[in-house]
């Protein structure tokens, strides 16, 4: 099986054009901290008679749910501006600890945290090299090694 793209370049069918897709964004990180706002939003959420007991403080963890799940958009359809939606996702899970119960009972909390941290550090895959014609990659055996000079000789 030579990839998703076969020699025409369009995708055999809707599961390789949508695995082709997946993996030119950080779509796990987007899961992950989509999962950790939904739970964040909605563990509040409660019968009307208790959402007005709770007051303010139900309202800033439904809007910390919100922003997570608005991150987890933002980092799966713009994947360039991963870092700054992933710095977010990572400010906006630690600040449900204090608004939203205890972050979601620990659950979002720790769900948007891992999402965001992911989105931070995904890279996109670089090609592989042409070797005789052929996509092949480079094993660390064959990865050249630049010299390494000692002095400069003036003593």
């Amino acid at each position: 099986m030579s990839g998703p793209l076969p020699a025409g370049g369009r995708p055999r069918g809707a599961r390789a054009a949508f695995r082709h897709w997946r993996r030119t964004r950080p779509f796990w990180a987007a899961v992950w901290t989509g999962i950790g706002g939904f739970v964040i939003f909605f563990l509040p959420m409660a019968p009307l008679g208790k959402i007005l007991q709770v007051g303010v403080g139900g309202i800033a963890g439904m809007a910390g749910g919100v922003v997570l799940m608005a991150m987890a958009l933002l980092i799966l359809l713009l994947p360039s501006q991963r870092h700054t939606a992933g710095v977010l996702a990572v400010i906006a899970g630690v600040a449900s600890f204090p608004l939203s119960n205890l972050g979601g009972l620990f659950v979002g909390m720790v769900l948007s945290v891992l999402g965001g941290s992911m989105a931070f550090a995904w890279l996109p895959e670089k090609p592989a090299k042409r070797a005789g014609g052929l996509l092949r990659r480079r094993t660390a055996a064959e990865t050249p090694v630049p010299p390494v000079s000692i002095g400069s000789g003036s003593a």
